[in-house]
């Protein structure tokens, strides 16, 4: 046996199960040809390496999604090489739907071990399972487990070369009548009461309590994520980087021949003016972006493994489903409100490239990122409520048209939600900063080198003289279309690199409420942040990415130029 492939229903633990048998050194890999993604690792067994792989999650073996097409391209590569076993993890307290996938599975050409999963909670719900009944009918071992802790684990291991093709025979036309069968010898439900935990559950999914409780959950992330997000950057990562990093890294390099420095450490001490790959481009995912992707991983986390995000899914699918999107699409679009670089990178979980095209859209252009958001309200608040409410509402009404619009042009169906709603568990702390640290890793091996790229290619751009000359050909038509005084020109390419940043210094222009206004929706529209375009070029493809900033600065160009004529007329 050279690799094993964990295989079951969504929602059935095999991450879990997948962490306690490889820990948490993994390899995260897109299937070829496809963005479905997909977990291995390795783990040591009777002395040797073997490959452990977390297949998607699927409910039948007829493909019905592009995760469940790769689920079974995965197990008919697995029929081809005929070196592994699968471990089909079932949800033991809900057999009768795992059973379905187990059956078909049983006639496969693969030796297999059956896993019941959820030992623990299906004793507290009063289900009962026979295992040794179970193999004796089915003729493949079982094993049983609660791989959030641990227990069972061990045994499991044990198991491993006994897994075997089965010699079980059915009609597949009598399939469920076979599963009933199956489900009556072998499990005893008893009588209990519901639990606190399940009548939350009944709450959060009914739309008259569950939104009032989703607007409490998604303020509490915002708040929670910028709080921390704030104080890590503020009192860590910016001393840290200030004081300890940039004073070595100019030192070190003090000595190179000018361009050269001034590639690698930027042309002045500031790491946002300086375009410097080893400074700006540390600077902005270090000190800017991996703090409040930190502190947001971390609540998203704890919200998933709580088992509330299927929830919010479903409670918000109805209003996506008119955008072109379903539920899923939620998770990315908060993850947005924090940042967009990890918004972007999350849209992997949308089946199609026309479901990412249209998320990618409404991230990006329906709410600033959390710094932006800061900046906005901390510049606009001397002037009133209602310019904030303009602006806002502005950015909020053009990203529902441009989705509208996108949808109509974007030919293709939307699929249905079809997902699993699983019981609220209490988090583990061991699995959920596993987890995390997975998540934050991908960020690191993935993002960065994308953002440094990016500030290299600009500081290459502006060494040659080519910022300046664009500024010069594009700025008179932009100010007039604006109404801006020129000397905000600078402003806007600074926005190019951090958006928060470049509305902070409209401050010393002193520009009257109603340029503001019209300023901060043109630099929170007219292009994504650098870190963001080349995360989109690595997702979308070069032309995708630049079609999608067409639009966002077609949009903010013709929103700016109306409210400034309005505001001219009144």
């Amino acid at each position: 046996m050279n690799r094993i492939l964990l295989l079951g229903n969504p929602n059935v633990g095999k991450s879990a199960l997948f962490s306690r048998l490889t820990g948490i050194h993994v390899i995260t890999s897109n299937y070829a040809g496809t963005t479905i993604q997909y977990k291995k690792g390795n783990m040591k067994w009777e002395g040797r390496k073997v490959e452990v792989i977390d297949v998607p999650g699927t409910y039948t073996l007829k493909p019905t999604n592009a995760a469940e097409e790769v689920a079974l391209g995965m197990l008919r590569d697995e029929e081809e090489n005929g070196d592994g076993i699968i471990l089909n993890v079932v949800d033991a307290t809900n057999l009768e739907r795992n059973l379905n996938l187990t059956l078909q599975l049983l006639k496969r050409n693969i030796p297999l071990l059956i896993v019941l999963n959820f030992w623990d909670e299906a004793a507290h719900k009063g289900i009962s399972i026979n295992a040794k009944k179970m193999e004796e009918i089915l003729g493949i071992p079982v094993a049983t487990t609660c791989a959030v802790t641990g227990e069972g684990v061990n045994e499991l291991m044990g198991k491993l070369k006994d897994a075997k093709k089965s010699s079980y025979e059915y009609d597949y036309t009598q399939k469920w009548q076979q599963v009933g069968k199956i489900v009556d010898d072998v499990q005893c439900v008893t009588h209990r009461h519901h639990t606190m935990w399940e009548n939350l559950g009944d709450l959060t999914i009914q739309p008259l309590t569950g939104i009032p409780i989703a607007a409490a959950i998604l303020f509490l992330t915002f708040e929670i994520t910028r709080f921390f997000g704030e104080s890590l950057t503020n009192f860590i990562f910016d001393p840290l980087f200030k004081t300890i990093y940039l004073p070595f890294i100019s030192r070190l390099f003090a000595s190179f021949p000018e361009f050269l420095s001034v590639l690698l450490l930027g042309k002045t001490p500031d790491p946002l003016d300086s375009f410097g790959i080893l400074s700006t481009g540390i600077y902005i995912p270090f000190v800017i972006v991996l703090p409040y992707l930190f502190s947001f991983y971390l609540v998203l986390s704890f919200l998933e493994d709580w088992g509330y995000l299927p929830r919010l899914a479903v409670l918000s699918d109805t209003i996506y489903h008119r955008l072109g999107l379903h539920g899923y699409s939620m998770i990315p679009c908060i993850l947005g409100l924090g940042c967009k670089v990890p918004a972007i990178l999350s849209t992997r979980i949308l089946e199609t490239e026309r479901e990412r095209i249209i998320a990618s859209t409404l991230i990006l252009m329906a709410a600033p990122c959390l710094p932006q958001t800061a900046m906005v309200i901390s510049i606009m608040s001397p002037y009133g409520g209602k310019y904030l409410v303009l602006i806002f509402g502005t950015i909020l009404a053009i990203s529902v048209f441009s989705t509208y619009l996108l949808n109509s042009l974007l030919k293709g169906e939307t699929p249905e939600l079809f997902v699993e709603i699983p019981p609220y568990r209490i988090p583990r702390l061991s699995v959920l900063f596993n987890k995390l640290y997975m998540r934050l890793c991908s960020f690191i091996s993935e993002a960065i080198p994308l953002i440094m790229l990016g500030v290299a290619i600009l500081s290459l751009i502006d060494s040659f003289g080519i910022t300046q000359s664009a500024s010069n050909f594009l700025g008179k038509p932009l100010l007039y279309i604006l109404g801006l005084p020129p000397q905000v020109l600078p402003v806007v390419v600074t926005g190019f690199l951090r958006k928060d940043v470049s509305i902070a210094l409209l401050r010393p222009f002193f520009l009257p409420p109603e340029q503001l206004a019209v300023a901060c929706i043109f630099l929170i529209l007219y292009s994504p942040c650098i870190s963001t375009v080349f995360v989109m070029i690595k997702e979308l493809g070069v032309k995708k990415a630049l079609q999608i900033i067409g639009i966002m600065l077609t949009m903010s160009l013709s929103v700016g130029g109306v409210l400034n004529l309005l505001f001219r007329i009144l």
